[in-house]
């Protein structure tokens, strides 16, 4: 197996990719198919799902050999550890040869830097894939990446418990604790997308931890979509071109 990345913009995304995988799993599972490469888990808590998939075309090079391991466990501070030491100039690939028990990951660089190589081990771990159904959420909406984190970091410093409220006019936003209460009132016409059934009122709280890691970076893409259901995990999907994207799913609170 082998890919590589050139781009300044996709090594961004490709790092803060695992930014954000590493704070939800400390090992993730990435299974290197024909076409693609797929990336699910779960946190240790069971509360929240995450779901990759980066075609081939999003890639510099991409390929799979035949007898090559199709799915590598690693340890997921390890991997990002070492892609967050990639310079600007830097290529980033990825390789392995056959059932290896180990991956190589080369930070090479034509301006003068010095290049490096790593080898890490893989974990033996066996993975259980989830089908995710197709779902018709009650509110969908897109805000822009850089304004969702910083409310959401707002946000977290009233409260670990963030409670969505959606009507046809307007988004609320609140959280509340011992220090006090913030409320963000988001009008429909603020945001790039937005549809909700008709008459529908959703009322809905989630973990304000989990969503804060899920919104960590804003360099994966410049929208983030929401999609929102009662009594229905809250789907956040960032796309990341190429037909590629991200998606986590959050459990709601239960009263």
């Amino acid at each position: 197996m082998l890919l590589t990345i050139t781009e300044k913009t996709k090594k961004d995304i490709f790092i803060s990719l695992f930014q954000l995988l590493k704070a939800a799993s400390s090992s993730i599972t990435i299974i290197f198919l024909e076409d693609h490469a797929y990336i699910q888990g779960m946190d240790g808590s069971h509360v929240c799902l995450f779901d990759a998939r980066i075609y081939n075309v999003w890639f510099d090079k991409y390929e799979i050999l035949e007898d090559d391991l199709k799915n590598v466990c690693l340890n997921s501070q390890i991997l990002y550890n070492i892609l967050s030491m990639s310079q600007e100039q830097d290529s980033i690939t990825l390789h392995y040869d056959g059932a290896a028990d180990s991956i190589e990951i080369d930070l090479t660089n034509t301006k003068g830097e010095f290049n490096k190589y790593f080898k890490v081990p893989l974990i033996d771990m066996e993975t259980d894939l989830l089908e995710i159904p197709s779902v018709d959420y009650d509110v969908e909406f897109s805000i822009k990446a850089k304004k969702m984190n910083e409310l959401i970091s707002q946000l977290a410093t009233f409260g670990d418990v963030i409670d969505i409220k959606c009507s046809e006019e307007k988004i609320d936003l609140i959280s509340k604790g011992d220090c006090g209460e913030m409320l963000v009132n988001i009008p429909i016409d603020d945001l790039s997308e937005f549809s909700i059934s008709e008459g529908q009122i959703i009322d809905i709280s989630y973990s304000l931890n989990y969503i804060n890691k899920m919104c960590i970076t804003t360099k994966l893409a410049s929208e983030i979509e929401m999609s929102i259901s009662a009594d229905m995990p809250l789907k956040i999907k960032y796309d990341l071109g190429n037909n590629s994207s991200v998606m986590f799913f959050l459990a709601p609170k239960v009263e």
